[in-house]
């Protein structure tokens, strides 16, 4: 790869390891208007657009969300902390995977832990996965650097005019094929979530059919 493909990559790797999250204490404990919540979600991840003009987060898209069950539905047209919360996962898991998925992944926490009072409450589970995900980043660069490298080494005795572009293509190819297998174990994992809690549902049905 010449100079300036490599000071690109650089560029975004060093991008990568100051991705922007939504810390716990930014995300407000008062409820929001729908426009309140899509202006602070395009706020605090402006820094996740492809595009100037893309939307982190639309009218249509909550509403879409509540029409399939993926978030309950406001109290009065405004939204708790715990929606909000809901809504962040729902933007990190819907470029890759399906409503059905995410709704499979979310549903435990929705029925057990919204508004429950009972903990853990969804702002902790938030603190701890939060903690778990960016104790990664240093991990994952690392990781993306050896990617690049190894890509690098690809088409070692070609042109070199040929060369850049069928190495980068060999660094797409490699995180693509890391993004697939990730996908089909989170779609394997959703599935198997699926059987868990139908089953669970069932038994709780037949306790309660139960006579004295």
């Amino acid at each position: 790869m010449n100079d300036h493909t490599r000071s690109t990559l650089k560029a975004v790797l060093k991008e990568f390891s100051q991705f922007s999250y939504i810390a716990p204490d930014d995300i407000p404990d008062i409820p929001l208007y729908m426009d309140q919540i899509t202006t602070f979600m395009d706020a605090k991840l402006s820094d996740c657009k492809r595009y100037p003009d893309e939307k982190i987060l639309t009218k249509t898209m909550i509403n879409n969300y509540a029409k399939n069950k993926l978030i309950p539905p406001p109290e009065k047209k405004k939204y708790s902390r715990d929606h909000i919360l809901l809504l962040i996962y729902i933007y990190y898991l819907k470029d890759f995977l399906s409503i059905s998925d995410i709704q499979t992944l979310l549903e435990p926490m929705k029925n057990k832990h919204f508004q429950s009072g009972e903990d853990p409450s969804l702002n902790e589970i938030y603190k701890e996965v939060f903690q778990l995900v960016k104790g990664q980043t240093g991990y994952m660069t690392k990781d993306l650097m050896r990617r690049w490298q190894a890509a690098e080494s690809t088409f070692a005795d070609i042109d070199e005019k040929d060369q850049e572009y069928l190495q980068l293509f060999s660094f797409i190819c490699l995180l693509s094929f890391d993004v697939y297998v990730k996908k089909k174990l989170i779609e394997e994992v959703a599935d198997e979530m699926r059987v868990y809690f139908s089953e669970h549902d069932k038994k709780d049905s037949g306790k309660q059919k139960t006579p004295d």
